[in-house]
């Protein structure tokens, strides 16, 4: 030892603590005295053999000191098993009971991998079975706790595997990758994220801003909510960026150890928009082809009577269309989803009294109409109100109409009640005959168990309407 180095094998062969040397495929390269004395073993015998080949063991045991040895060589950062029971063959060919606590170590490469493992197990059986050492008994306590968190954690880790959301955790003010699930990679096409920023293993997520609001989720630690966010997204390392849509949360998070990071938590919501976006041009399309179907509509009718030009039928027929492209075009403002009802009776009343809300008063909850009602309410109220023009409270300067409507629940949906009144106008009777305005409003919504009832009082015309509504 002239030359100052240490020969830190000879060093280890003298040392009374027990030591393994196993290489990264777990067979046995080297091993101290103390350590042959401890398992009564030779080295010529065992050297080369895979470790569980020379010291077999089973259950729960081995399934604990294999997976030391898996997190060692994953992790490259040594592992420790507080509280071991394994048993070691002894000479007459049966089976010694040992209790052991034992430490991996690592030694690394000039590349930073695993390239041995040295294992220093010290025995306690002794120690145990004498029942004088109570550090022995907390030590097997906190392995057991250990062992249950761990197993705790995997089975988290299972879960979030399998959550049909993604799911990632960022760490530190780099935002690091600590885990993501296989939702979140699926999104990102499989991209390598272990241990780097956001944008290093995402580039074009920092180019739209979001690693600047992920420092502000950090910075404040208020949460950020994306509503079907537009993303642009590669789907592997060279491929071109594609349009996803996102419902997402950057959720702050801390915890022990000065833990600081952000959970990322959210749905690939892209089919759904672009399926609205398919449905809403459908429906647009749809809207354009029914109107220009009614003006052609209008165009024969008007051209059918062109030598009759003060048709009083003729006007009637042109503003029912009039008011029946109206309802359309309300729901199609709605995706043909729903209408409120208090826009559809104020619609119709401003086709034909006006835009003066100073001539009727509208009370009443707020409800939403599905299709057949909406159009069936919307004629019925453009009847009612073209009647008050003609005959009832809209002809005169005085007269006004009161609308109101209720809604009662009940098991299946429930009933809408409402009531047109009539007052300041003319005196109202009964008329001789009914027309098609009058068979329309009898109809009323349309729907099952629909009444209407039509009274023709001296103070003016009242209309309730009933009908069973599916909310």
């Amino acid at each position: 030892m002239s030359d100052g180095s240490i020969d830190f094998r000879r060093v280890l062969e003298h040392s009374p603590n027990p030591y393994l040397l196993l290489d990264a495929d777990l067979h046995i390269s080297w091993a101290n005295h103390a350590y042959l004395a401890a398992v009564g073993r030779e080295l010529d015998d065992i050297a080369g053999s895979h470790v569980f080949d020379a010291f077999p063991g089973a259950g729960e045991s081995h399934h604990l000191i294999e997976s030391s040895f898996e997190r060692v060589l994953e992790t490259g950062e040594p592992d420790e098993i507080a509280h071991l029971k394994y048993d070691i063959p002894n000479a007459s060919g049966g089976m010694d009971a040992h209790i052991w606590s034992t430490t991996q170590v690592p030694i690394l490469d000039d590349s930073g991998a695993v390239r041995y493992i040295l294992q220093h197990p010290v025995q306690i059986t002794k120690i145990e079975q004498r029942d004088t050492a109570s550090v022995v008994r907390r030590a097997e306590a906190v392995e057991q706790r250990w062992r249950g968190a761990t197993k705790e954690l995997e089975r988290l880790r299972a879960l979030l595997e399998q959550a049909p959301g993604f799911v990632a955790v960022l760490a530190g003010p780099e935002h690091r990758f600590v885990m993501s699930n296989a939702a979140y990679r699926r999104l990102i096409g499989e991209r390598d994220l272990d241990g780097k920023s956001v944008a290093e293993a995402l580039p074009e997520i920092a180019e739209q801003g979001f690693v600047d609001i992920l420092d502000k989720v950090m910075e404040t630690g208020e949460p950020y909510f994306g509503r079907r966010e537009k993303v642009m997204l590669k789907s592997g390392e060279h491929d071109e960026l594609r349009e996803r849509h996102l419902e997402f949360i950057f959720q702050p998070i801390s915890g022990p150890d000065r833990f600081d990071g952000v959970l990322v938590q959210g749905y690939d919501v892209t089919e759904e928009v672009l399926a609205e976006d398919s449905q809403r041009i459908l429906i647009n399309e749809l809207n354009h082809r029914v109107k220009n179907t009614l003006a052609v509509v209008q165009g024969l009718a008007q051209q059918s009577f062109k030598g009759d030009k003060q048709n009083p039928q003729l006007d009637i027929f042109v503003e029912r269309l009039a008011a029946l492209a109206s309802a359309h075009s309300l729901l199609t403002e709605r995706r043909w989803e729903s209408a409120d009802l208090r826009t559809i009776v104020r619609g119709a009343l401003e086709a034909t009294a006006g835009t003066q809300q100073s001539r009727y008063t509208l009370d009443g909850p707020d409800i939403r109409l599905e299709p057949q009602p909406a159009v069936a309410l919307s004629m019925v109220i453009h009847e009612l109100s073209t009647n008050a023009v003609k005959y009832g409270a809209f002809s005169t300067d005085d007269g006004s109409v009161d609308i109101q409507w209720s809604f009662e629940a009940g098991e299946d949906g429930g009933t809408l009640i409402l009531d047109w009144r009539e007052s300041g106008g003319p005196s109202v009777a009964t008329p001789d005959r009914t027309g098609f305005g009058s068979r329309l409003i009898q109809r009323g919504l349309g729907t099952p168990g629909s009444r209407t009832a039509i009274e023709y009082l001296p103070d003016g015309l009242h209309c309730r309407l009933e009908g069973k509504l599916c909310l």
